[in-house]
């Protein structure tokens, strides 16, 4: 269980600021969307622009990024992309209260917040290595993750019923502020944290930001992870957009039912992260990787046979759940894992290389998946994305490739 043991003061501050944050997004989960459709009568293909198109970005400015980040002492970094997000949020209402909120506010929002979340969780995920004891990080990995499922299963419906009850920017105004709470708890851990040091003192080298791709794709575990990661995660991503068409267009299912369907399964996050110790404790990591890695693939086909009426929302429910309890388990393995193979000076920027190449891999999916819901129709998408995600079970590690010892590369 993940429960119960003490991690130290300056690690419960990490997770507060963590856990804010977490809840204030799970609020305004949607809300840049919802404010496009609400306020801007934004058409399909800004919303889509929106929503894809502005992480993309974001994702690509975050490129260069990396090696600052890496570079320098992580609170002050994370503090920064904490206050860039809350400035960034902050100005839509007050925007939208002096009657100027336009469409390009609102992508060029979603583009700073993206590139600032890849930044923070490069920098976050850095200082925790050096914050707790190796033997913790799976503990603390696993609080994380639960956090992350909570957040999801409480925020959106309430944030759904605060835009009814008090206006389309509402949810905006809670997560800005949860980004400068977060900072607050940033800012109250205590300890010297050590300047991370360069070779000779030379500045960084042009090729310095593509340092994380060369090291997760020179170790032949992080490499078939990251592979597995990214379509893993692009191609259920891409199924969300396909399904909310399906239940709300065509299975008339009532918005609180779709809402329901996607909150309540997130409990089941808090499972999986729960076991995530005990499980690795009793049969070992390389098993996890390749059973429950693959025990996340199998449900997905099964929201093509979704049919109307309580028992198709029982269906939804019911592969939701199954999918995330699996997720919740091995993420907070993979992430151990990822930051015990990765060295000391590449970490920020091996994190920056992992997420910018899920949002990628989540952008073309879901854009792919669009096309082709409205070539054959949502069905024939879902059951495309569930057969393709059958096949990648065949990348997940192998036990020599994951237990062999990567070469360390030189600091800078």
């Amino acid at each position: 269980m993940t429960g119960g043991k003490r991690l130290g003061r300056r690690f419960g501050w990490l997770w507060a600021a963590y856990a804010v944050s977490a809840y204030g997004s799970g609020l305004g989960f949607g809300a840049l969307p919802l404010i496009a459709v609400l306020v801007l009568r934004a058409g399909p293909a800004e919303v889509s622009a929106l929503s894809a198109v502005g992480p993309a970005v974001g994702a690509l400015i975050a490129v260069p990024l990396a090696p600052w980040v890496e570079f320098r002492r992580k609170r002050p970094v994370m503090i920064a992309m904490d206050l860039v997000r809350f400035a960034a949020m902050a100005s839509i209402p007050v925007a939208y209260a002096l009657g100027g909120l336009g469409f390009v506010q609102l992508l060029v929002v979603s583009i700073v917040v993206a590139a600032a979340r890849i930044a923070f969780g490069a920098a976050s995920g850095a200082y925790l290595k050096a914050l707790v004891r190796p033997d913790d990080l799976l503990v603390a990995n696993a609080r994380f993750e639960s956090t992350n499922w909570s957040s999801i299963a409480i925020g959106p419906p309430l944030g759904g019923a605060a835009v009814g009850r008090f206006g389309p920017v509402t949810t905006v105004v809670a997560d800005a502020l949860s980004y400068l709470l977060s900072a607050l708890s940033i800012t109250a851990i205590r300890g010297r944290e050590e300047a991370p040091q360069r070779t000779g003192g030379n500045p960084v080298r042009a090729g310095a930001v593509l340092d994380g791709w060369r090291h997760i794709l020179g170790d032949p575990g992080l490499r078939a992870l990251y592979l597995n990661n990214m379509l893993v995660a692009g191609l259920i991503m891409a199924t969300e957009p396909v399904l909310a068409v399906l239940l709300l267009r065509q299975l008339h299912f009532a918005p609180w039912q779709y809402g329901l369907a996607f909150a309540a399964p997130c409990l089941g996050g808090l499972i999986g992260s729960r076991l995530a110790r005990r499980v690795v404790a009793r049969h070992g990591r390389d098993r996890v990787f390749r059973t429950v890695g693959t025990l996340r693939a199998v449900w997905l086909i099964g929201l093509a046979f979704v049919r109307p009426g309580v028992v198709g929302l029982v269906t939804v429910m019911a592969v939701e759940l199954a999918i995330i309890v699996n997720m919740s388990l091995f993420n907070p393995v993979l992430a151990t894992y990822r930051l015990e193979r990765t060295p000391k000076h590449l970490v920020a920027r091996t994190l920056s290389a992992w997420s910018i190449g899920q949002q990628a891999s989540i952008a073309v999916c879901t854009a792919l998946g669009g096309l082709l819901a409205a070539a054959t129709g949502p069905r024939t998408a879902l059951a495309v994305a569930g057969l393709l995600i059958l096949a990648t079970p065949l990348l997940l590690p192998r036990a020599d490739a994951s237990a062999a010892v990567p070469p360390v590369a030189a600091p800078l």
